[in-house]
């Protein structure tokens, strides 16, 4: 290799390297904002804390907050996106979605997501009862609390959809209804009255999504013949 080449080789690792080490420094930043903020709006509440003082605490400059988030709202979203990728390396709705490919039996899927509402309700819910309780003197965040709420109601549908598909789902029962018995004991508002106001262990509120959805959307054990479930 010429030495022109060897040197122009050299400046392309070399601008990767930066290239890298520039979106690391992003990322840390950021992840420092998400952070603070949540640290913030649960401490301070959602009216009473500044972009200021979240850049502070992350130690970042308020411009990058502005220019990462666009405001407080965007950097609500980016703590529930966080909160909902629950525990260890694969997200939580992508091992949700894999319980659909991997299991036969409606119930260990239902089981499966009793599992993960218990890594993720205790991230997501705190900071989604706060945008409910701030969304009575906000118009902005009442458009946030929509939008969040019709996210959350989309993700029901599908996985309604899934059991409809694999004709899991109860007799007469359609999509939709399923969907909104879904996104009901998904709802944060559940978590907030069994978990924070009754004191029932997570694992316990796991195991009673899991046997009220079952009740509520799956045809009883045994009860569906497979002529049927064909039909479907």
């Amino acid at each position: 290799m010429s030495k022109v080449h060897a040197g122009g080789a050299a400046v392309k690792r070399k601008r990767r390297y930066d290239a890298r080490a520039r979106r690391e420094r992003a990322g840390a930043s950021r992840d420092a904002a998400v952070q603070a903020a949540e640290r913030r709006f649960l401490n301070d509440g959602y009216a009473n804390t500044t972009i200021a003082a979240i850049a502070e605490d992350a130690g970042v400059s308020v411009d990058t907050i502005y220019k990462s988030f666009g405001g407080k709202a965007g950097l609500i979203r980016a703590i529930r996106a966080r909160a909902l990728l629950g525990e260890g390396t694969v997200a939580a709705e992508r091992r949700s979605d894999a319980l659909h490919t991997r299991e036969r039996d409606p119930r260990k899927i239902v089981e499966g997501w009793g599992m993960l509402t218990t890594e993720v309700a205790p991230r997501a819910a705190p900071i989604l009862l706060l945008v409910r309780d701030a969304a009575a003197t906000d118009p902005e965040l009442r458009s946030l609390l929509l939008e969040l709420d019709a996210d959350r109601l989309r993700r029901m549908t599908q996985n309604a959809r899934r059991l409809h598909e694999a004709g899991h789902l109860r007799e007469g029962l359609s999509v939709a209804r399923a969907a909104e018995v879904l996104w009901t004991y998904s709802a944060p508002e559940l978590y907030e009255l069994l978990v924070l106001r009754r004191a029932m262990p997570i694992r316990e509120f796991g195991r009673f999504i899991t046997e009220a959805i079952c009740a509520a959307v799956l045809e009883p054990a045994g009860r569906m013949e497979p002529s049927r479930r064909a039909r479907r």
